[in-house]
């Protein structure tokens, strides 16, 4: 499955580096940036995260809240968050449910070697939690990935 553009996303995203469960309803009358990465502490997704927490507050200021995802465990993203001091909650999607159902699992190629993997993508999705935009891996910038966001919500 892979959603689309003017499609819901699912209303429980999963569990926070807290164990917390993250819902749609936590984000009613917000819009939601809602981005997935391969790996914590990995050089392209330390630069991604630290983009987003760089212009948190100015997503902020325009109605938006941030949500990275990745496979990764509770422990590894509390480690990741107080490393690079993130704003915002990740959630540890180690069963894998919300990455197939995004549609942003599967296999990647890596110097000849073939893995399963995340495929670096982010959603906008507006304040009935439908997505409104999909960043495709080949277009994500991962060092000035919010300042793309804040050029595509701000046109």
């Amino acid at each position: 499955m892979s959603l689309q553009v003017g499609e819901k996303i699912p209303d429980t995203l999963g569990k926070n580096q807290d164990g917390k469960e993250i819902t749609l309803k936590q984000f009613a009358g917000k819009k939601l940036v809602l981005y997935f990465y391969p790996k914590d502490n990995t050089s392209g997704c330390t630069a991604e995260a630290c983009s987003f927490r760089d212009y948190h507050s100015k997503l902020r200021a325009l109605g938006y809240e941030v949500v990275g995802v990745s496979v990764d465990s509770e422990q590894s993203h509390q480690k990741f968050i107080e490393k690079q001091q993130l704003p915002f909650d990740i959630i540890a999607d180690v069963e894998k449910k919300l990455v197939q159902y995004m549609g942003v699992w599967g296999e990647k190629n890596m110097y000849g070697r073939k893995y399963m993997g995340t495929f670096r993508t982010t959603f906008i999705i507006n304040e009935q939690g439908v997505i409104e935009r999909i960043f495709s891996p080949k277009e994500i910038k991962t060092s000035s990935h919010a300042q793309q966001v804040i050029e595509e919500i701000t046109r």
